[in-house]
């Protein structure tokens, strides 16, 4: 059995569900998305619904992680996609590179003095932004455990990827500010690079309650067993047959 940071039953399901994320939602994530908000890692995009103060219902999308409180319980931070990404404060040139998907040694946003790693959460079109030091530590600790040259470590700290090898395999190294530590480090050439952020995430994602779809736009939506359309249904039985046919192998 795999050991999370957290267990089913720290999940504070009584809060995911008072903005419409309900258990049998959650359970029914892919592997890999769960997986990772069972480690405290950031959710996908994943919509939510809440009332206002005049009862409207507004529907929104989030990513969420779970933490720690002092006390020793867990709670839920909300982390909301935005509409409009705010890059006022880099050049033209830097906004490219930026809605690329690329991420950029520039500075912060609200200070152009402070020297940061730069790139867009696609799920959420948030600026992230780390000062250069932080990563920079955590490429240096990479140097103990691969065997990088000057050149890799250049790539690296102007936002492009290195592709070593470990002696098995090809790796590719770069920095990729969703992950936990900024670095992320892949099995294959940098052609995989994008796709491997979508790993164990298919068009239709089928669980015990519902299915989880994923949006051209980033993140998923979900539609319960009984509000499946025909294309869902066509996809569920492609499943199936795909399912049976591994097993007689």
């Amino acid at each position: 059995m795999q050991e999370y940071e957290f267990n089913e039953e720290q999940v504070p399901y009584g809060i995911l569900s008072q903005y419409g994320l309900t258990r049998e939602m959650v359970e029914d994530l892919p592997e890999a998305p769960y997986r990772d908000i069972m480690n405290g890692l950031l959710s996908p995009a994943l919509p939510i619904s809440v009332k206002d103060d005049a009862g409207n219902t507004i529907s929104a999308s989030t990513r969420f992680r779970l933490v720690k409180t002092d006390d020793g319980s867990v709670d839920v931070l909300f982390y909301p996609r935005f509409t409009r990404c705010e890059l006022d404060s880099y050049s033209e040139a830097e906004q490219i590179e930026l809605r690329a998907g690329r991420v950029i040694l520039s500075h912060a946003p609200d200070d152009p003095d402070r020297k940061c790693f730069v790139q867009i959460d696609p799920d959420t079109n948030q600026v992230m932004y780390v000062p250069t030091p932080v990563i920079g530590r955590n490429i240096r600790s990479l140097m103990g455990n691969f065997d990088l040259t000057t050149d890799d470590i250049t790539l690296i700290q102007i936002g492009e990827q290195a592709v070593i090898s470990d002696g098995k395999s090809i790796l590719t190294i770069g920095i990729d500010l969703c992950e936990r530590t900024g670095i992320r480090i892949e099995r294959g050439k940098t052609a995989k690079w994008s796709r491997e952020r979508d790993a164990g995430m298919d068009s239709f994602n089928f669980g015990l309650y519902g299915c989880w779809v994923k949006q051209a736009t980033g993140g998923l939506s979900y539609v319960p067993e009984e509000e499946y359309t025909e294309e869902i249904l066509a996809a569920q039985q492609k499943a199936v047959e795909r399912n049976t046919a591994n097993i007689k192998r």
